[in-house]
């Protein structure tokens, strides 16, 4: 008689992550609510893309809808997925638009709203059927959005317009584009049938109300970012990365830090190892110059970041051992001057080895 074959091995629960990144959720929303009452007249809406800016996008819709946030943006279909079933659909535009026949079907079944970006586009949207979409026109970006030119294109005169979208190449400068794009985008609202209209992203609510709209779409600030001067005093910091000290050890004077000995300990000293490096996105680019957080003391980062591990300074905190969480100093804008990040970079690089 042949042995059963065994059945599947049952494994316990990996231990929990080294990493976490923690989402501030009151912060998140009072920021959503400070560049509401910015808009003015208009409403903000949420650029949700690329994972919620690398935060979670399930976990900032279900905050920001339970804000009143009526619109959000992805670039992906794939990414709308996900979303579909915490809002209507309707209240989800993918802002690359219907790329072929099957993605405009995918938004005719789940009913999603593309952006259209192109006459192609508008006639496939219209093959597959029509309805409501959205419409990008470019007014200077050159990158997506129908042109001038195009608008009186018969396939994109016969849109079914909600939101008439451009978006602004330097709205946290004050630069003479600003002023042309706006123009250009009025042009735009005369020469097609819309329900609303939108340029203005985090930095372009700041350019006051000739630049709102009906809807306002921003993305940076709502996490963090401060993207111009007169932001800063509206936005909260959101994202809070946190590591593990896998250990901590005692240096004589003499003794060197981690790869190309860049670091040389000046007298004796504690130090510790935690577990994030540039695999995690705490980049090269952080090394001597960065530094962790714990109950208001603050640790620099020790030699050169690597991989999976990062030394820090433990003068200021002896007590700190094995198991011990820090907090990770990420504000935006002060770690973009420190790094030379965009604070986009320094959000959407955060690792997939971080538990959110």
């Amino acid at each position: 008689m042949m042995p059963a074959e065994p059945g599947p091995r049952s494994l316990p629960e990996p231990p929990p992550a080294a990493l976490c990144l923690k989402l501030d959720r009151d912060a998140l929303a009072a920021n959503w609510r400070a560049l509401d009452r910015l808009s003015g007249a208009a409403r903000a809406g949420a650029a949700v893309k690329a994972d919620g800016y690398g935060l979670g996008a399930r976990r900032v819709v279900e905050v920001l809808a339970g804000e009143g946030c009526g619109d959000f943006f992805v670039a992906h279909w794939r990414e709308a997925a996900p979303l579909l079933d915490l809002i209507d659909p309707a209240r989800l535009a993918v802002l690359h638009g219907p790329l072929n026949a099957a993605e405009a079907d995918y938004a005719k079944a789940t009913g999603l709203r593309p952006v259209i970006n192109s006459v192609a586009q508008a006639r496939r949207w219209r093959e597959a059927g029509g309805g409501l979409c959205d419409l990008m026109v470019d007014t200077a970006m050159n990158r997506l959005g129908v042109g001038l030119a195009e608008l009186g294109d018969e396939a994109v005169q016969a849109l079914d317009i909600d939101l008439l979208h451009s978006h602004l190449v330097s709205a946290e400068q004050d630069l003479p584009l600003n002023a042309l794009q706006r123009e250009r985008w009025e042009e735009a609202r005369r020469a097609l049938p819309h329900c609303r209209a939108a340029i203005a992203n985090s930095a372009g609510i700041a350019l006051g109300a000739d630049f709102h709209g009906e809807l306002t779409r921003p993305g940076l600030s709502l996490y963090g970012g401060v993207p111009c001067a007169a932001l800063a005093p509206h936005i909260r910091q959101v994202a809070r990365p946190q590591a593990v000290l896998i250990q901590a050890r005692d240096l004589a004077a003499g003794d060197c830090v981690g790869y190309d000995s860049i670091f040389t300990a000046p007298r004796a000293m504690r130090i510790g190892t935690i577990a994030l490096g540039y695999a995690d996105g705490y980049l090269v680019c952080w090394s001597e110059c960065g530094a962790m957080l714990h109950q208001g003391r603050r640790l620099p980062v020790l030699g050169r970041v690597s991989m999976d591990m990062t030394v820090i300074d433990l003068t200021a905190a002896p007590d700190l051992t094995e198991g011990d969480w820090v907090e990770v100093e990420y504000a935006l804008a002060p770690a973009a001057r420190a790094t030379g990040l965009s604070q986009y970079e320094l959000l959407t690089g955060l690792g997939r080895r971080f538990a959110r």
